[in-house]
């Protein structure tokens, strides 16, 4: 392993260990594209309603990505 690779390998499983466990599962993410739909998100938590999933989704695009992801956990709208 080179010193680089010394350094860099804490950092990684630092931020490996920063993603929540939710966006870790990719059996939530049922078509592989990164992000989850309402309808994944329902399958997996069913207790979050239409409008928890539209207040998470600030960028508007009706799916949520890693960062929405985090700041649902965080606010404990989504498992974590």
């Amino acid at each position: 392993m080179t010193y680089p690779t010394k350094l860099l390998t804490p950092f990684a499983v630092l931020a490996v260990l920063a993603v929540p466990a939710f966006a870790q599962d990719a059996a939530i993410d049922i078509n592989g594209d990164g992000m989850y739909s309402f309808p994944e998100v329902q399958a997996v938590a069913p207790e979050v309603t239409e409008d928890a999933f539209t207040g998470l989704d600030t960028s508007g695009d009706g799916l949520l990505d890693a960062d929405e992801i985090a700041a649902g956990v965080a606010a404990g709208v989504l498992p974590g």
